[in-house]
């Protein structure tokens, strides 16, 4: 059986993975989901690379996940440990020597935002997290997530040029939500393709997939074995 490995987005933790975590166990995998550095405003893209590693240890067979900003982070965990699968859940994709600053206007992220919340009646980069990112998420385990949310990443990270020089050559797939109102969904299909080659998988479901629906994401990243 595999390992995955489950890399959190910006301002989470581990526990976001806790339902995804437990599909899988159930179906006789390892999985790992680490908490990766918080309230350090010094941590690099690399420290965050670096704690996934480690957490990992010796095992092997191993698919690394990234949701949201973990995009950043798991291409460089991929790429360390000769991953057999890495998958984006809703992530960023970076390119080479591109600081998570300057990733909206260089994707033209916000740009799409605002075109989708014009058509949603503002839903889509809403202020109100239950709107924009929960909404499709229980209430109780949304106001739980937002009573977990930690200061990640620092303001380091997010001005750090990404450190490799190409995307890693391992295989890659990427998870689209339709229903996200964090990254319009036609703005990631554009992006996979522009910056990966790839059409993205689809899911029915907001951006907070992996609390949303965590038996379908499972089933999703089981079909790719």
């Amino acid at each position: 059986m595999s390992t995955y490995v489950l890399i959190h987005g910006g301002g989470d933790a581990g526990w976001a993975w806790h339902l995804v975590g437990a599909e899988l166990r159930a179906r006789g995998h390892e999985v790992v989901a680490p908490d990766l550095p918080a309230d350090d405003a010094s941590a690099t893209l690399t420290d965050y690379a670096d704690a996934v590693v480690e957490a990992v240890g010796d095992r092997t067979d191993l698919v690394v996940v990234g949701h949201s900003f973990g995009g950043f982070t798991a291409p460089l965990v991929a790429d360390r440990l000769a991953a057999g699968l890495l998958v984006l859940v809703a992530g960023m994709i970076p390119a080479p020597g591109e600081s998570p600053d300057d990733w909206g206007r260089n994707t033209g992220c916000g740009e799409a935002v605002r075109a989708q919340a014009a058509r949603d009646g503002g839903r889509t980069g809403h202020a109100d997290p239950h709107v924009s990112f929960y909404h499709d998420v229980p209430q109780a385990l949304a106001d739980e997530a937002l009573g977990r949310e930690r200061a990640h990443p620092s303001p380091t990270a997010m001005r750090e040029p990404w450190p490799l020089d190409a995307w890693p050559a391992v295989p890659t797939r990427f998870v689209l939500c339709r229903e996200d109102r964090c990254f319009p969904p036609d703005f990631f299909r554009r992006l996979a393709a522009e910056r990966l080659g790839i059409v993205p998988d689809e899911i029915t479901a907001g951006h907070c997939v992996a609390l949303s629906r965590p038996a379908a994401l499972a089933d999703l990243l089981e079909s790719y074995r």
